[in-house]
């Protein structure tokens, strides 16, 4: 989950993004969505709230951003997916856990209650890209569609539930994200791809995998007009991370994927990205995919540029959120 403090606009004054990533680097080579938006708002980099293992303790640089994010976190509590027989063995730094530990961070970045509500009701709340991990790990498990399509309502029931949580501390305009087209991920290619699986003509990615991705955005999107309508006066951005990424794997030339679209750069599903054994393409700009999950900062670029600078965003970003005035930022986020 990351925390990024940014004055956007009066009476915008900070970024709150649910976005994941490593607490010392990054799961790409480069820089992330949260990256590119932070810099052009004219914010610095984000720093990470857990450091080494480490909980930060210098709330004072905070004012400035911080990221809460953590490699492999889930929407739902270990505890939930466990009981669908899920494990995840890298944390269990949940969304729940990560908004706790914005709101206990709180009191040292903006004070008291009152002032609190007020610094976040001039944020601006991006909620994600979170829950892909949820679907991740029992998918590349191989665990049937069947028992794992009941798992979307509750991560978009958990994801809403955390909007709320915000909504009723003050936060005034949000920024929730759904999906990405999970079908053109090579670590779900390099698993599933066989003469039996259905192909986008065009893509080449698994239909299957993308129809289940556009399920969990449809219903993302029903929930958040449910949201809109309790709370009129709250900016509800929905982010359609889904087609953003889409418009890479239908016209890869003209944004220089010239080498690898549906591969990876890094590793595959028998040696993991970061191991010393494990071969790196010598032009990741040139490839969609870092690790067969994560996108490479080429291709983060390109997403980034099509939501925040482009019109894949509902209603659109820029108008409610223009670069030209922005000054400093606050945020919170977990994604995939």
């Amino acid at each position: 989950m990351l925390l990024l403090k940014i004055n956007v606009m009066n009476p915008l004054s900070a970024l709150v993004t649910l976005l994941q990533t490593l607490s010392t680097g990054r799961c790409s080579d480069g820089r992330l969505i949260i990256d590119f938006l932070a810099e052009g708002l004219g914010l610095p980099l984000v720093p990470p709230f857990v450091r080494e293992k480490e909980i930060a303790s210098d709330f004072v640089e905070f004012r400035q951003g911080v990221n809460y994010a953590v490699a492999g976190a889930t929407a739902l509590n270990s505890s939930v997916l466990e009981a669908r027989g899920i494990v995840t063995h890298v944390t269990n730094s949940s969304l729940g856990v990560q908004l706790n530990w914005f709101k206990k961070s709180l009191p040292y970045i903006c004070g008291n209650i009152s002032e609190c509500r007020k610094f976040i009701g001039r944020s601006l709340i991006l909620m994600g890209e979170i829950g892909g991990n949820d679907y991740n790990i029992p998918i590349l498990a191989g665990s049937p569609m069947d028992e794992i399509k009941p798992l979307v309502p509750l991560v978009i029931d958990r994801i809403i539930s955390a909007v709320n949580e915000l909504i009723e501390i003050g936060a005034q305009t949000l920024v929730v994200p759904g999906n990405f087209p999970v079908g053109c991920l090579p670590s779900y290619l390099e698993i599933y791809g066989s003469e039996k699986e259905e192909y986008d003509p065009t893509t080449r990615c698994l239909i299957r995998f993308n129809e289940f991705a556009e399920y969990h955005n449809e219903l993302m999107q029903m929930k958040l007009n449910q949201i809109r309508d309790v709370h009129p006066n709250v900016n509800i951005i929905y982010a359609d991370y889904y087609n953003a990424a889409m418009q890479i794997y239908r016209f890869p030339d003209k944004y220089g994927f010239t080498n690898g679209v549906l591969k990876a750069c890094c590793g595959d599903s028998s040696t993991a990205c970061g191991l010393a054994s494990t071969s790196v393409c010598e032009q990741p700009d040139t490839y969609v995919s870092w690790d067969g999950i994560h996108f490479t900062e080429a291709a983060y670029r390109v997403i980034y540029n099509n939501l925040f600078q482009g019109p894949f965003t509902n209603p659109q970003f820029n108008s409610l959120c223009p670069t030209s005035t922005t000054q400093l930022g606050v945020g919170l986020s977990s994604s995939m």
